[in-house]
């Protein structure tokens, strides 16, 4: 039997009755395939508003007390305690039709105000925030700009379905890391389409906005290093800037992924001096040879000038799926790489000893860079003369690939965890072999952040390793759907989502309330 939906307790304070509500998830809203509007006024009235706040992801704690609630109003002001707030105060001000005066002192307060505030004792997460609605006024606060405005997407939720109920919320995410992932490169994406998602998963409080830019069919961003790789449709630096500040502003991250040394085709098309054969002389599809160092260079110029156009604080490696890895025998199949490992590595090098002095190259190249890399599990080798750096993050998405390593594995070596989980998170266009498209109800009933391979969690010890997940879009056939139609495909997935790695903890309304909840949410 599901949990109840809050528990509360009553207690009389100086003539006042408080509701303490322990909350957990709740549905959502967003349109799929147009923008958002920039407006989301909640209609006049005069009505209090009651019950337990709903939003997407839900709350995790509510106090609720006597009172009428706040709902903004035409003319009344939204301000700021800091001008570093001015962005969050301007955008939140526009979404509710509310005037935006700028900084202005704790007693200079009107009635109908939403005050903005850095600095409150928050604990230490740094995307924490606290929502109090007391004396006709609405407040937010947190430790950092990036939680005051996750408490600005909850206030444009409770705006959304009539305003916030008097009293106070306390609110952070369980995981730091909250994303969605974009194929690109397989499926060309408008710039407006891209927005469009970056605003949707902004308001679901996710903070993550994954690139996978380049693969076999297409490199996808214009390069001024390198413009012979790039492909006919592509988006243009001034684009892909007007996405970097639209993210930015929403404090979402983009993390950008140039997938090597599989995946490369689009670039190998360019640079077919560059393409690996194997032993028949057999063009190995998508992999470059990494017993060349000009293949290192090529990637290693492309990172650089990426890094760039796509600032941050994440870089995704890629390493999956590389075929000279995928033969029965790497050695005899591909001799050229055997004998590279072998000069570099003595008489017991291997192709796998290659494949992760790769890996760790191109890691070196993004820490360079101040960036944290990242690379898929199965790029991933044990056992050998050279082993992955420690501190590449694990982008763990199946285990379906011949001796895939169990997350475990990981995760008792020390190292730190992304849940892409294929059999849940992975939204593939035309459902190729045993993929089928993921449902919002199945994630919000069966998955956490624990689960990362298959249906079965990990033991409870590793919670603290795992830093989040991401959901993914591939575009293996990329005729299947529309931009419309996966931007619909998405919708409750991506809420689903939201709430399971907001909190993890079974939710509080079933499947069928978390979906009446995202429609009158929007």
């Amino acid at each position: 039997m599901r949990q109840a939906r809050w528990a509360a307790a009553a207690v009389l304070t100086a003539g006042s009755v408080v509701l303490a509500y322990n909350l957990w998830p709740a549905g959502d809203g967003g349109s799929p395939g147009s923008r958002t509007p920039a407006g989301t006024r909640a209609a006049p009235s005069t009505s209090p508003v009651t019950g337990p706040p709903r939003t997407i992801p839900a709350v995790r704690a509510f106090t609720a007390a006597s009172g009428p609630g706040w709902k903004p109003r035409e003319g009344a002001r939204v301000v700021v305690d800091d001008d570093s707030l001015a962005d969050e105060g301007r955008l939140v001000a526009q979404e509710l039709g509310m005037s935006y005066a700028g900084k202005k002192g704790a007693g200079d307060a009107e009635d109908g105000d939403l005050r903005l505030e850095t600095g409150g004792g928050q604990g230490g997460n740094p995307e924490a925030y606290r929502l109090t609605v007391r004396d006709g006024r609405a407040v937010i606060d947190g430790p950092t700009d990036a939680g005051v405005f996750l408490g600005t997407r909850t206030l444009k939720q409770l705006a959304a379905a009539g305003g916030a109920p008097e009293g106070e919320i306390r609110d952070e995410p369980a995981k730091p890391k909250r994303g969605l992932m974009l194929d690109i490169a397989r499926k060309f994406y408008s710039a407006d389409w891209i927005e469009d998602r970056i605003r949707e998963i902004a308001d679901l409080k996710y903070n993550e906005f994954g690139l996978h830019f380049s693969d076999d069919q297409g490199f996808r961003i214009e390069s001024s290093g390198h413009p012979e790789v790039v492909s006919e449709r592509h988006l243009t630096k001034a684009e892909v800037r007007r996405i970097v500040d639209l993210a930015r502003s929403l404090h979402v991250r983009i993390v950008p992924e140039i997938d090597s040394p599989g995946h490369l085709g689009a670039v190998l098309e360019a640079h077919p001096d560059l393409q690996l054969y194997n032993a028949n002389g057999r063009p190995a599809a998508g992999a470059i040879d990494i017993s060349k160092p000009a293949s290192g260079r090529i990637v290693d110029e492309l990172i650089q000038e990426y890094s760039e156009v796509l600032p941050g604080t994440e870089w995704h490696l890629g390493a999956d799926e590389y075929l000279a890895l995928m033969a029965e025998d790497p050695e005899a199949s591909y001799p050229n790489l055997a004998t590279a490992a072998r000069e570099k590595y003595g008489p017991d090098g291997t192709v796998e000893d290659l494949t992760t002095e790769w890996l760790n190259d191109r890691a070196a190249t993004v820490k360079k860079l101040d960036r944290t890399p990242r690379a898929w599990n199965d790029g991933f080798f044990d056992g050998g003369a050279v082993a992955p750096a420690k501190d590449i993050q694990v982008a763990y998405w199946t285990g379906k690939e011949i001796g895939a390593r169990e997350p475990v594995e990981f995760l008792e070596a020390g190292r730190q965890v992304i849940n892409y989980n294929d059999e849940y998170l992975y939204y593939v266009l035309g459902e190729p072999q045993t993929f089928v498209y993921p449902t919002g109800r199945r994630i919000y009933e069966e998955w956490t952040p624990l689960v990362v391979r298959g249906s079965t969690p990990v033991p409870e010890r590793y919670d603290g390793q795992i830093l989040g997940g991401s959901f993914a879009v591939w575009g293996d056939r990329p005729n299947a759907q529309t931009q419309e139609q996966v931007a619909a495909g998405l919708r409750m997935p991506l809420r689903a989502t939201a709430q399971k790695l907001w909190d993890r903890r079974d939710p509080a309304l079933d499947w069928t309330e978390f979906q009446q909840l995202a429609e009158r949410l929007g």
